[in-house]
């Protein structure tokens, strides 16, 4: 157990830690929105007005943040049509996704998003910086609870573009219901890769085919993705891939019928070697949640597993990567 001191020391180094994720945040609003970019002003959602009162007006500039433990961002959203926002309505959840495959030939916005990955980063952070606390996590011979908890995640950061499209999914009956979904290409890039709780130089991008959800009413919050696309490293000891991958998580506030789909979710990436196809990693885990009573929060708890080939790194990275490798996910979460 630490002493005292390097309790302060530990505190005062979160504390530093958080303040550079506070930076990063705001780097991500540095991205200009200038007339070069083509963008008329964003327009408010086309929920029909009645005679007496007007259309509500235009926005120039829309910010959306996403605050979590594990994946925190911060978007800027450009419009590059006058054409307001889409409005489906209330929907099921399979038209949903249909909705948006339909629409995902013709962009019509631009988003430009900074995100930040706390958890994992902070795994980083710890085992860098505060070594014996990271060694003492370790309760059996291949289980470290702080591995456990900030597993899964790639990189510490990254700054990202994404062209498509966006539709309105908030219901006009419930002014509390917010919804939107995108289809089209991201573009991501960054500057470190993480290996086993630590940040390896690396300068990596990916590009990749998405559709992304999410909405929240009074009694339930949804959200989904699909993803194809395929990742560089900068970094000559880190294997190119292309990947697969599928998330989807629903929290239910208030149900109206049991199921096994109802307060759980998943995900599921496939990372295949670039020229072979052959998979080097599998990441997967399921999730349950448990709504707190008359709250809009909810604990959830995931569990899984990331699998590794020994292809996955080569050279030096490769030293303690002789065969394949796997690795527990315990993920205890907030969800508002």
């Amino acid at each position: 157990m630490l002493d005292s001191c390097n309790m302060m020391y530990t505190a005062f180094s979160i504390r530093s830690f958080f303040r550079r994720l506070f930076l990063i945040a705001l780097i991500s609003l540095s991205f200009p929105a200038a007339p070069s970019l083509g963008a008329d002003p964003v327009q408010a959602p086309a929920v029909p007005a009645s005679p007496a009162e007007p259309a509500a007006a235009p926005e120039w500039v829309k910010v959306e943040f996403e605050p979590d433990a594990y994946y925190t961002s911060l978007g800027l959203y450009l419009a590059l049509t006058k054409s307001p926002i889409p409005h489906v309505g209330n929907q099921s959840e399979k038209d949903l996704y249909l909705t948006l495959l339909s629409r995902a030939y013709a962009p019509r916005f631009l988003v430009i998003e900074g995100s930040v990955n706390p958890l994992p980063y902070l795994g980083t952070n710890i085992k860098e910086h505060h070594a014996n606390f990271y060694d003492e996590a370790r309760v059996t011979g291949s289980f470290n609870w702080i591995k456990a908890v900030t597993a899964g995640f790639e990189e510490p950061y990254a700054y990202s573009v994404f062209l498509g499209n966006i539709v309105d999914f908030s219901i006009p009956e419930d002014p509390k219901s917010k919804g939107l979904g995108y289809s089209g290409l991201l573009y991501s890039a960054g500057t470190y890769h993480i290996k086993s709780s630590e940040l390896i130089r690396d300068d990596w991008w990916e590009v990749e085919w998405k559709v992304k959800g999410d909405r929240r009413t009074q009694d339930r919050k949804m959200s989904w993705s699909f993803r194809v696309g395929a990742k560089i490293h900068g970094n000559p000891e880190i294997t190119d891939i292309y990947y697969l991958s599928f998330r989807r998580s629903r929290l239910d506030f208030k149900t109206e019928k049991s199921s096994v789909f109802n307060n759980s979710g998943f995900e599921y990436t496939v990372d295949m070697e670039r020229g072979t196809f052959t998979p080097i990693r599998h990441y997967f885990f399921v999730d349950k949640k448990w709504p707190f009573a008359n709250k809009k929060m909810a604990f959830s708890l995931a569990t899984g597993f990331v699998w590794e080939s020994a292809n996955k790194y080569s050279g030096a990275l490769a030293a303690d990567h002789t065969g394949s490798q796997t690795q527990i996910i315990l993920r205890p979460n907030l969800e508002f």
